[in-house]
């Protein structure tokens, strides 16, 4: 199950061509996208009627602030995304009332909004709320700090706020009465699909494949396991989805054999082709037993990546570093040209910032930002001039927030358009703008000036993706390793803590491949340096991804922790499609085997991190270990003797 190698870099030329394609392209809408859209037009409308037939239009404005609450975890279980949803509407309350209560402190707004910048993307990014991240959060704070409001107390603004972000809760949760699993469903879905082009891909397409299965078969876990606040019930929908999705898991295991015959990988096809189309059964047509014990952990939790995003010589550090300078010089530029708003320059340095882009995209992102405001300028002004009121206003505000939504996940540049509209008209608060065109320059040039502090940053603060960063991960991949084999050893792979560290091996080969991503996208020396390493990096996850089809190989018949056996998930075409004994492969025949593959993992995964010589490798390693380990081994030694 090895994670493919990242394409050749491109030439110059040929990136530049693939930047102005990538800008021009469009992409398909996923599944349910109208439905999301609409909630969120309705979200964003409703307080704006409720503000007109109120007789106050500028509270309905400032309640819409709240309305953006429907723009988040649209995705997630309906328990899980109410529990989020209500935290992001007290989020965006209280960061309106800081805002306003920063209002007479002007010395202080500008790193106060930086910090507050760096606080909402750390904390984002480890809770994965998704889009739009923290940037609607420090939009909120920054704007508050210019509305007119003297006649509402901070207090009063943070529950139009909060009422504003309880209206789109209501929306987004009340599919719950018709379709209570559906958020599940979609998520096994796209695990069943990809599961199924893993298995029948050819030797060229394999490893590509092999890695959105995994990645989609990690997501799904997440979905039905991190984001269930509420345990399942024995024989529920539930439970029936955890089942599929774990035979899904069987058979993706089952399929990394090498020397698995055609006939039993067609098997294979049909039985993940089979639960797909039982994953789209709403009612449970045969319950499937699912002992305790047997379900995977989601995501790390939290609190384990918030710890990741401030630890020492860590990117996550780096990219919070990177927005807090490009939060300040985009605010002191703005502010020594005196332009009208000036905080629309803190957001758009952040938006490039927040979502921790590489370079290519965080470059196409800021071009699709200035060349998508300037063009929506036009149609700004055309509303701004109108000044539609009353319901026309809640008409105008739905309209470009369907578009929005509608549009934003099929071509960004295209978005912007009537993103810069939607924002002009909330920022107009209802009222006649005296001066279109001056409102209309100084959006225009504030979004150049943020893009552009955004791309000044991360050239300053770039990523830390080099050869040394890619070999330092591939030495947290092997100690990851080691943490498990004791439980292979054992034969014991389905305990708490079995489960826990197999999550976090495949959590060090995601960070694995971020690394070299990162580095690829670097500077021309990063990335042939980080080329070189290639033959490394695809050896140290075929061993990782071979450690976890061994574990699955070995779950399928191991005892849970309530001492009943696991049921045969995967039914007679997994089972037969491992032509050795799954135990054979994962137990060493002796204990000084698990030693010597303990002791081989530890050595290297130290002298991968230290870059050291590795010492000789051990005798008598398992054959599950033996050959990626040596490959590794001869690697480093080469690579350290060149050097």
């Amino acid at each position: 199950m090895s994670t493919p190698l990242p394409p050749v870099p491109e030439p110059p030329s040929a990136a530049t061509h693939g930047l102005l394609h990538a800008i021009r392209q469009v992409r398909p809408a996923p599944p349910g996208r109208l439905a999301f859209s609409l909630r969120a037009a309705l979200a964003m409308g409703i307080p704006v009627l409720a503000g007109w037939l109120a007789g106050d239009p500028a509270a309905g404005m400032m309640a819409t602030i709240g309305g953006f609450t429907a723009l988040y975890c649209g995705d997630r279980p309906y328990a899980a995304r109410a529990i989020a949803l209500a935290a992001v509407a007290l989020g965006f309350a209280v960061a309106v009332m800081f805002g306003l209560w920063l209002q007479p402190h002007a010395w202080a707004i500008l790193p106060a909004l930086a910090l507050v910048a760096m606080f909402a993307t750390w904390l984002c990014n480890a809770m994965r709320i998704g889009p739009a991240g923290a940037y609607l959060f420090v939009l909120a704070c920054a704007a508050s700090t210019a509305i007119p409001v003297a006649h509402l107390p901070p207090w009063q603004a943070g529950l139009l706020v909060l009422g504003g972000g309880m209206g789109a809760w209501l929306l987004h949760t009340v599919g719950i009465l018709l379709h209570p699993r559906q958020p599940e469903r979609r998520a096994v879905l796209p695990a069943s699909r990809a599961v199924a082009a893993a298995v029948s891909a050819d030797a060229r397409e394999h490893p590509r494949a092999r890695r959105r299965a995994a990645q989609a078969l990690y997501d799904s876990w997440q979905m039905l396991v991190g984001f269930q606040p509420i345990p399942a019930r024995p024989n529920g929908e539930l439970a029936r989805l955890r089942a599929i999705n774990r035979e899904l898991h069987l058979a993706f295991a089952a399929s990394h054999d090498p020397a698995l015959p055609p006939e039993r990988r067609d098997e294979l096809r049909c039985h993940v082709n089979q639960l797909g189309e039982e994953t789209r059964q709403e009612a449970i047509r045969r319950p499937r037993p699912l002992p305790s014990g047997t379900v995977p952990h989601g995501y790390p939790r939290s609190w384990t990546l918030l710890r990741e995003g401030l630890a020492a010589g860590s990117n996550q550090r780096r990219q919070l570093l990177r927005i807090g300078l490009a939060c300040l010089a985009a605010g002191l530029i703005a502010g020594a040209l005196d332009l009208q708003r000036a905080y629309w320059a803190v957001a758009a340095a952040l938006l490039m910032l927040h979502q921790g882009l590489t370079w290519p995209r965080t470059l196409q992102r800021s071009l699709e930002r200035t060349l998508g405001t300037w063009a929506g300028l036009a149609l700004a002004g055309a509303i701004l001039w109108l000044h539609p009121t009353g319901p026309w206003l809640a008409l105008t505000v739905m309209a470009l927030q369907l578009t929005i939504e509608m549009v934003v996940v099929r071509n960004y540049a295209l978005a912007v358009v009537f993103i810069t509209s939607a924002a002009l008209t909330i920022a107009s608060g209802g009222q006649p703008v005296d001066d279109i065109p001056g409102m209309l320059l100084a959006r225009g040039v504030d979004t150049v000036i943020g893009c552009g502090c955004a791309l000044l940053a991360f050239r300053l603060l770039p990523p830390r993706a080099n050869a040394r960063t890619v070999a330092s991960e591939i030495g947290q991949c092997l100690l990851a390793i080691q943490r498990v084999c004791p439980h292979l050893a054992r034969g014991e792979v389905t305990t708490p803590q079995a489960r826990i560290d197999r999550r976090d091996l495949q959590h060090r080969s995601f960070l694995l491949e971020q690394a070299l991503d990162q580095a690829l996208d670097g500077s021309a020396e990063e990335r042939r340096s980080a080329s070189e390493h290639w033959p490394a990096v695809a050896a140290c996850q075929r061993l990782v991804y071979r450690v976890l089809a061994a574990c699955w190989d070995l779950e399928r018949d191991a005892p849970v922790q309530d001492g009943t056996p696991a049921p045969e998930a995967a039914g007679q075409a997994t089972q037969d499609a491992s032509p050795a004994d799954a135990s054979a492969l994962a137990k060493p025949d002796a204990q000084g085997s698990a030693d010597a593959a303990i002791e081989a993992l530890s050595s290297l995964a130290r002298a991968w991190s230290h870059g050291e010589p590795p010492p000789r490798l051990p005798h008598g390693l398992p054959p599950l270990f033996a050959g990626d380990l040596v490959d590794l081994h001869r690697f480093l030694r080469q690579k350290l003797q060149a050097s």
